[in-house]
């Protein structure tokens, strides 16, 4: 898996390559690429790059003194877009939102559109039920508590908790993916602490959402209809947010979309970058 270092460490990515369209996918805490492995395959004719950002499921721990709070963490994808010289990219988000932000920083101008997946808006950072995973890992000692929970079944499948994310379930081997470095890393535990508690209050939160509406390239937005983390009403109020902004709802599907109907997730989506002029590029059908 190929490298890049940045201000605030090393991170990976995955690229799959090719003369398409660029689509660069955000992930959830503490997720990694694998969130998208459902999706990216049906996606012929784009460039997927996919990093895997420092918000707990992270290989390598950042920099001590690195910003993760959520629009340090939108900066920091700011720079990796621009490291690798990508201009024009779809910014796909699913569960995170924060990556939003970016659109507002000085390299936002390199983001052409926006897919947003069922994912934290307005004043929901973090979701209802995460909340009390942020409030354990203000405590000292908090996140390795999480990480020796997330084993046990019964936690782990929870639907107050991560097991809500998904109608179909999470496998558990990509959950123990997920918590495997903060198991592993205090380093990494400290980075995930760092993000997890970074949150704002809410003043400053809508504040920030409101100065998304100057962005005036299209945005879908994709909505899961039995979705325990993401209010339903968000949807709509995000779609009518951006000046470009259109709504689809996926039913069938709680936060994780891609985990859950990834064939429908990608169909939108494809339908959306031709409508916004990404056609694919050497794709069949």
């Amino acid at each position: 898996m190929p490298e890049i270092e940045l201000s605030a460490g090393t991170i990976d990515y995955q690229d799959t390559g090719g003369a398409g369209p660029v689509l660069v996918f955000g992930h959830g805490l503490p997720m990694n690429e694998t969130q998208w492995r459902k999706v990216v395959p049906l996606l012929d004719g784009y460039r997927c790059v996919l990093p895997t950002l420092p918000l707990g499921g992270h290989r390598r721990p950042m920099n001590p003194d690195a910003d993760l709070s959520h629009r340090g963490v939108a900066r920091l994808l700011g720079e990796f877009i621009e490291r690798l010289g990508l201009d024009d990219v779809t910014l796909v988000l699913n569960d995170w939102g924060g990556g939003q932000f970016l659109v507002t920083e000085e390299q936002g101008h390199r983001v052409g559109r926006m897919v947003l997946v069922a994912c934290e808006a307005f004043d929901n950072f973090p979701p209802g039920p995460a909340k009390a995973a942020a409030a354990v890992c203000r405590i000292p000692g908090g996140v390795r508590l999480l990480t020796r929970l997330m084993r046990v079944p019964l936690f782990r499948d929870n639907r107050n908790g991560y097991g809500g994310m998904s109608l179909r379930g999470i496998p558990a081997e990509i959950m123990e993916d997920w918590f495997g470095p903060a198991t592993r890393s205090r380093a990494v535990r400290r980075d995930f602490a760092k993000f997890a508690t970074s949150a704002p209050d809410r003043r400053t939160l809508l504040a920030w959402s409101e100065r998304l509406r100057d962005y005036d390239r299209p945005v879908l937005v994709v909505w899961a209809t039995e979705d325990r983390l993401m209010p339903r009403e968000h949807g709509p109020r995000l779609a009518e947010l951006y000046p470009k902004g259109r709504l689809i709802e996926i039913a069938g599907s709680s936060t994780l979309v891609p985990e859950d109907q990834p064939e429908q997730l990608a169909e939108a989506m494809r339908d959306f970058l031709i409508g916004t002029g990404a056609d694919p590029v050497g794709a069949n059908g």
